[in-house]
């Protein structure tokens, strides 16, 4: 079985993350209880990039 990584990259995060909560998961602590991510982590590197998650939405904004 081959598993994915997550990108460490914060734009080729946003863009991944983004599309997983779209396609896949109601919400981020669902994808990173799936994933095994640390949901603190992703937020401080999406926020560097100016971007911050909407639980509305389920989507980084």
């Amino acid at each position: 079985m081959i598993i994915m990584a997550i990108p460490n990259d914060p734009v080729i995060l946003l863009s991944y993350i983004n599309t997983q909560l779209r396609d896949f998961y109601s919400s981020l602590e669902a994808f990173c209880e799936d994933k095994g991510a640390d949901k603190g982590e992703i937020l401080k590197k999406l926020s560097a990039i100016g971007y911050e998650y909407n639980k509305e939405l389920n989507s980084f904004v």
